[in-house]
C-alpha cells in the first residue's frame, strides 16, 4: 500500500477523488458545537466533511466550510437524503433544501441515507437527475446490503460510487466489502470508533500499547488498512487532532487478522439486514 497521508484520496467510479479520512458530524449539536468542530477539523487538515439533513446541522457545516479560508473545491462535502423525503419530486425538493441549508452551489456527494422499501429506486432516478445536472459531483447510498445493491445494479444506469455503512473490527462485514469491491463501489465506514463502547477491548489495548497509540487510532488505522474511507467523529478538538494522527504507523498482516477475528456483528446504529 502506498504510504497514506491526511490528504490521501481514492478515485471513485466516476473519476472524482474523495479523501480517505473524513470527519463525521452525526449527533454533534447544531450551532456553535458543529461550527467549531468542523472548523477544528479543517484546521487539522481534514478535507472531507460528512453530514446529513436529519442531523440538523447542515447550515453550520456549510458556514464553517465557507468561512474556513480554504477554497471550496478543496473540501469534499457529503450530505444525505432522509427517509421521509424519498420519492422522485420529494428528493428534488429535499436536495434543494439541503443546498440552501449548506449555503453551497453543489455538494460533492449526495447519498440515500437508508434503503426505504418501494421508494429507493424512484428516489435514485431523482438522484441521477441531480448528478446529471452537476449539482452533486457524485451520488451513492448508505446502509445498503448486498440485496439492496443488487437491485440497484439490475435496475439503474448509474452505479452508486459509495456505500456508507457501519464498520469496525467488531462489525467486519467482509462479504459486503468483497461485493462492493467487485462492483467498483467504495465503502465508507461510519461509527468506526464504536461510539466508544469497545475502546477498552484487550486486543485493541495490546496493539495500541505496542504502537504507542490510542485504541481509537488503532480502529481508524484498521479501516484505512482495509482501504476504507473512514469517518470518525468527535466534538472535542484534542480528539479531532488525535483521530487524524494515524499516518505515522501501520498494522501488520498478522495483527490485522487478529483484529478481523474479533467481529461479533456488533452494531451501535441501525441494522438494515432485514429491510426487504
Amino acid at each position: 500500500m502506498e504510504k497514506l497521508r491526511i490528504d490521501s484520496t481514492v478515485i471513485l467510479n466516476n473519476n472524482v477523488p474523495i479523501p480517505l479520512l473524513g470527519f463525521g458530524v452525526y449527533e454533534i449539536p447544531a450551532g456553535k458545537p458543529t461550527y467549531d468542530a468542523v472548523t477544528a477539523a479543517l484546521q487539522t487538515g481534514y478535507r472531507h466533511i460528512d453530514t446529513a439533513h436529519i442531523y440538523g446541522n447542515e447550515a453550520d457545516v456549510g458556514k464553517a466550510v465557507l468561512e474556513s479560508g480554504i477554497p471550496r473545491k478543496d473540501i469534499f462535502v457529503t450530505t444525505k437524503l432522509w427517509n421521509k423525503d424519498q420519492g422522485y419530486d420529494s428528493v428534488l425538493k429535499a436536495f434543494e433544501l439541503s443546498l440552501k441549508e449548506l449555503g453551497l452551489d453543489y455538494v460533492d456527494l449526495y447519498l440515500i441515507h437508508f434503503p426505504v422499501e418501494k421508494r429507493r429506486l424512484i428516489s435514485w432516478r431523482a438522484m441521477e437527475k441531480i448528478y446529471e445536472q452537476k449539482r452533486a459531483r457524485a451520488i451513492g447510498v448508505s446502509n445498503f446490503t448486498v440485496l439492496h445493491l443488487r437491485e440497484f445494479l439490475d435496475h439503474s444506469s448509474i452505479t452508486p460510487v459509495v456505500n456508507q455503512v457501519e464498520l469496525s473490527p467488531f462489525l467486519y462485514q467482509r462479504d459486503l466489502l468483497v461485493f462492493c469491491r467487485k462492483q467498483n463501489i467504495e465503502v465508507e465506514a461510519y461509527s468506526p470508533l464504536t461510539k466508544g463502547t469497545r475502546l477498552k477491548d484487550p486486543a485493541l489495548m495490546k496493539l495500541a500499547a505496542r504502537h504507542g497509540k490510542t485504541t481509537a487510532q488503532i480502529l481508524i488505522r484498521w479501516a484505512l488498512e482495509h482501504g476504507l474511507i473512514v469517518l470518525p467523529k468527535s466534538s472535542h478538538s484534542d480528539r479531532i487532532v488525535e483521530n487524524a494522527d494515524v499516518f505515522d504507523f501501520s498494522i501488520n498482516p498478522e495483527d490485522m487478522r487478529t483484529l478481523n477475528s474479533v467481529s461479533e456483528n456488533y452494531r451501535t446504529c441501525w441494522d438494515p439486514t432485514d429491510v426487504p
